[in-house]
């Protein structure tokens, strides 16, 4: 299979359900958003400091595979015919039991934390802030189409734990925050 196809040369791309649109479309951007989301949680696993934040990324990451599938899918078909391609209620809880465990063990928060630190810090912060303006981007999308509101609870619930996470990665790096 060659990854060219020629058919996006016009500036158009296909959605699941067969029908085309413009590359530069919000449901198009809103996936685009996600993908972009997701190589930045690739390149927070390329440090491989922690196990256990590589395999909770691991499944972030195929979770968003699922919710871009649901976004470039108009017609909402994808989540019955293959189960994987669906974004959850239990998606949503996985996050918050991961914000809760990782969260005890935080000192409580008293004032605004500069993004940054040790070097998987700085990129989560960095995913955390990409999250906030794919759920932005998706808001908008709800606004002139239906988007399933599980989709839209997951990335609020991601960029909470995103930025859990990167306070843990510094924490465990021994880099104190920097609160403004």
């Amino acid at each position: 299979m060659k990854i060219y196809t020629r058919t996006g040369d016009r500036g158009e791309t296909g959605l699941i359900d067969g029908s085309r649109v413009k590359k530069d479309s919000l449901r198009v951007d809103c996936y685009g958003e996600v993908d972009e989301l997701n190589a930045c949680l690739g390149a927070v696993r390329s440090h491989r400091e922690d196990a256990g934040l590589d395999a909770l990324l691991a499944q972030v990451q195929r979770d968003l595979f699922a919710l871009g599938a649901q976004l470039a899918d108009p017609q909402a078909r994808i989540g019955g015919r293959k189960p994987k391609a669906a974004v959850t209620a239990e998606h949503v809880k996985r996050l918050e039991d991961a914000i809760d465990a990782r969260q005890e063990e935080l000192p409580p928060l008293k004032a605004f934390i500069l993004p940054g630190g040790s070097p998987a810090g700085a990129l989560l912060h960095l995913a955390r802030t990409v999250c906030r303006r794919a759920e932005r981007r998706l808001v908008s999308l709800a606004g002139q189409e239906e988007v399933d509101p599980l989709v839209l609870a997951y990335l609020n619930r991601l960029s909470d734990l995103l930025f859990v996470l990167a306070r843990d990665a510094n924490r465990k790096a021994g880099v104190p925050e920097d609160t403004w």
